[in-house]
């Protein structure tokens, strides 16, 4: 059973940098892809980011594009979102989720079937 809590969130002011993680198990794909995903209130859900296991091909939206980066450790176990250059307009909660192979800009279009918790982003104008 896919297990992920994501973690590093919190208050920064506009222009600030924070960095997300999500330690995950019970994937037992050799290939996957994950992703970050995020949700301000009354907005609809946005993929921020996704990333193929193996290949390492990322998706960024263009909302965040030049701003965030995501990695996966070596061991595969750990994903990262480095946010920097934050905006009030990125206030969310954000979450990872995960799926089979899948190109990492339809996983982060068109979501994933592997949820985790979310962890809230609050950035102060």
């Amino acid at each position: 059973r896919f297990s992920c809590k994501a973690s590093g969130g919190g208050l920064v002011q506009a222009g600030g940098s924070l960095r997300l993680s999500c330690a995950h198990s019970g994937f037992t794909f050799d290939d996957y892809t994950i992703g970050w995903f995020r949700q301000a209130p009354g907005k609809e859900r946005e993929g921020v980011s996704c990333i193929t296991k193996s290949s390492g091909t990322t998706y960024y939206a263009d909302s965040v594009k030049g701003r965030f980066t995501i990695s996966i450790d070596n061991a595969g176990s750990t994903v990262y979102l480095q946010m920097s250059g934050l905006k009030p307009e990125d206030t969310a909660d954000y979450y990872c989720a995960a799926d089979h192979l899948l190109p990492s800009e339809v996983a982060c279009k068109h979501g994933m079937n592997y949820w985790g918790k979310g962890t809230q982003v609050t950035v102060s104008s």
